[in-house]
C-alpha cells in the first residue's frame, strides 16, 4: 500500500490494545512503516539485502501464492460491489412484483448501509478472534444467507432481512479484505494489490448494473452467490495471515504460512524473529483511547484522515452512483440504459489506471487530479440541468449530463475512490491506529448514508444546486490536499510523522 524500507501492517494487533467493542472496532486496515523491524514479516527487503522489487531471490513461487491469495480475497470485494450495485437496476421490477411503496423500497436500499455499519463495527473483533480467513468465511456466509432471503422473498420483511444480512457481510469484508492483502503483499506491489480491493468493488458494481439491465431481479440475486462460492473454495488453498498466526501463538502454522508466501527455498528465520519482536513491542504499548486522538501530536493525522473521508463522500459519489439512471432520465436522455451501461463500463479500466499509478505518481497528484475531474464532472452535469430548466440548448443538455457523470466517475475511480484509504492507512502511529481507524471508517459510512439519503431530496429542490454543492466540495478537496495532505509514497513511518508534525 506504500513504499519505503520495512513497511508493515499492524492492523491485526489493534485488538491487543483493547477496544473490542463499539467504535474502536470500526476499522479499516492501517499501514505502518517501521524503520528497523520488517513489520509483519511481509517485506522481502531486509536491511536492503534483497532485490529492489521486494521479491525473494530464492524462489519465484512466493509471488504466485501472494497473487492467488489476493485473488481469493478480492472475491469479497467483488461481492461488496455486487451488493451495492444491486438496488439501482432492480428498483422498478421489485416494486412492481412485490407491490412495494417508495418508502418500503427506500428502506430496502438504505438498510444495506445499516448492516454494513454493524458489520464494520464488529469486524475487528471477528477478524482477530477467528483469523482473516475465518472472517472472510463468516462474511461470505452472511452474504449467501442474504441473497437467498432476497431470492425467496414475497414481501418487504424477508427482502429487508436479506438486504441487511448482505450489508453485514460486506461490512466485515470492507475491513478484512484490505487487511489480509496488505499483510501478505510485497512492498513493491502493495499499493497496486491493495487498490485491487477498490477495483473489484467497482467491477462488482458494474457487473450488477449490466446484468440488471437484462436479468430478472431474482436471477440477479443468485448471481451474488457466485463470488461467495469462489471465495469459500479458494480459502481452502491459501495460507492464513502469518502475522495473525504469530499473534495467537500458533508457531508451527505461522512458519508454514510464511514459507508458503515466501517460497519453499526462502530463509524465513530472520523475518520470523522480527515478526515476534514486533508483536512483543506492540503488546507492551498502552491501550489507546478515542480521546488520545485529539492530542496535539495526533490531531494533524486525524484531520487528514477524517478530512479525506468527508470530502470523498460529500463529493456526492454515493448519491450519483445510486441514482445514476434517474439522473440521466431527469436530464432528458431518451434511453437511460445507454448512459447506465457507459457508467458501468468506465469504472473498471480507470480504476486499473489508478492502481498502476498508485506507487508511481504518488498519492497527492492522484488526489488532486481526481478532485479536479470530479469538479469538472459536477459542473458539466449541473450546467446541463440549468440549460434544461431554462429551455436553452435542449439538444446539448443530455449530452452534457452523460459526459459530466462519466467524467465524474472516471475521475473518482482514478484517485478519490482508493487513495484516501491508502493515505489513512499510512499516517497514524501504531499505538492509536485502532481507534483512529474506527473513527475514520465511521465517518466514511455516515457520509455514505447521508449523501445517498439526501440525494433525492436535493434533486427535488434543485438539480443544478445539487451538483453545484458537490462541485464546491470537490474544489475544497483540491485545496485541502494541496495545503494539508502530505505525500506518503516511499517514506518510512518516521518520515511521514516528521512531515505531518513539521
Amino acid at each position: 500500500m506504500g513504499k519505503g524500507k520495512g513497511m508493515g501492517i499492524q492492523q491485526c494487533e489493534d485488538a491487543e490494545m483493547g477496544g473490542k467493542n463499539g467504535i474502536e472496532d470500526l476499522r479499516q486496515p492501517l499501514v505502518e512503516e517501521e524503520k528497523i523491524v520488517v513489520s509483519s514479516g511481509l517485506e522481502y527487503e531486509i536491511d536492503g539485502s534483497s532485490s529492489e522489487d521486494g521479491l525473494d531471490d530464492g524462489s519465484g513461487g512466493s509471488i504466485w501464492m501472494v497473487l492467488l491469495s489476493t485473488f481469493v480475497a478480492v472475491c469479497g470485494s467483488f461481492e461488496f460491489g455486487s451488493c451495492v450495485g444491486y438496488s439501482a437496476p432492480t428498483q422498478s421490477a421489485i416494486r412492481e412484483d412485490l407491490d412495494l411503496s417508495l418508502a418500503e423500497y427506500s428502506m430496502f436500499g438504505s438498510i444495506l448501509t445499516i448492516g454494513a455499519m454493524l458489520g464494520a463495527a464488529t469486524s475487528g473483533l471477528i477478524t482477530d478472534t477467528f483469523g482473516r480467513k475465518g472472517a472472510m468465511r463468516m462474511s461470505a456466509s452472511f452474504c449467501i444467507t442474504g441473497w437467498l432471503a432476497i431470492y425467496f422473498s414475497m414481501g418487504a420483511l424477508l427482502l429487508d432481512m436479506g438486504r441487511f444480512f448482505t450489508g453485514y457481510g460486506i461490512g466485515i469484508f470492507s475491513y478484512v479484505v484490505p487487511v489480509f492483502i496488505a499483510e501478505i503483499a510485497p512492498k513493491s506491489i502493495r499499493g497496486g494489490l491493495t487498490t485491487l480491493n477498490q477495483l473489484l468493488i467497482v467491477s462488482g458494481s458494474s457487473v450488477a448494473f449490466l446484468l440488471g439491465t437484462v436479468a430478472p431481479w431474482r436471477t440477479l440475486a443468485l448471481t451474488g452467490l457466485v463470488p461467495c462460492i469462489v471465495l469459500l473454495i479458494g480459502l481452502v488453498f491459501i495460507p492464513e495471515s502469518p502475522r495473525w498466526l504469530a499473534k495467537v501463538g500458533r508457531e508451527k502454522e505461522f512458519e508454514v504460512a510464511l514459507r508458503r508466501l515466501r517460497g519453499k527455498d526462502a530463509d524465513v528465520s530472520k523475518e520470523a524473529t522480527e515478526i515476534q519482536i514486533n508483536i512483543e513491542t506492540l503488546q507492551s504499548l498502552p491501550k489507546a483511547k478515542m480521546s488520545d486522538l485529539f492530542q496535539s501530536k495526533y490531531i494533524h493525522s486525524l484531520i487528514i484522515g477524517v478530512g479525506l473521508m468527508v470530502f470523498q463522500q460529500l463529493g456526492g459519489i454515493n448519491g450519483i452512483s445510486f441514482y445514476v439512471t434517474e439522473t440521466f432520465v431527469s436530464a432528458g436522455l431518451s434511453s437511460s440504459k445507454i448512459g447506465t451501461i457507459a457508467y458501468a463500463c468506465i469504472q473498471v479500466p480507470i480504476t486499473i489506471v489508478g492502481a498502476v499509478l498508485m506507487d508511481k505518481s504518488g498519492r497527492r497528484p492522484l488526489l488532486m487530479v481526481s478532485a479536479s475531474g470530479t469538479f469538472l464532472g459536477c459542473f458539466l452535469t449541473g450546467t446541463s440541468f440549468f440549460l434544461k430548466s431554462n429551455a436553452m440548448l435542449l439538444d446539448w443538455a443530455p449530452v452534457l449530463a452523460v459526459g459530466g457523470v462519466l467524467i465524474y466517475v472516471a475521475s473518482f475511480s482514478i484517485g478519490m475512490g482508493a487513495v484516501p484509504w491508502v493515505i489513512m492507512s499510512e499516517i497514524f502511529p501504531l499505538n492509536v491506529k485502532g481507534v483512529a481507524g474506527s473513527l475514520v471508517v465511521l465517518v466514511n459510512w455516515l457520509g455514505a448514508w447521508a449523501v445517498s439519503y439526501t440525494f433525492n431530496f436535493l434533486m427535488s429542490w434543485s438539480p443544478t444546486g445539487t451538483f453545484s454543492i458537490y462541485a464546491g466540495f470537490s474544489a475544497i478537496t483540491i485545496l485541502f490536499v494541496a495545503k494539508i495532505v502530505p505525500e506518503t509514497k516511499g517514506k518510512t513511518l518516521e518520515e511521514i510523522q516528521a512531515c505531518i508534525n513539521s
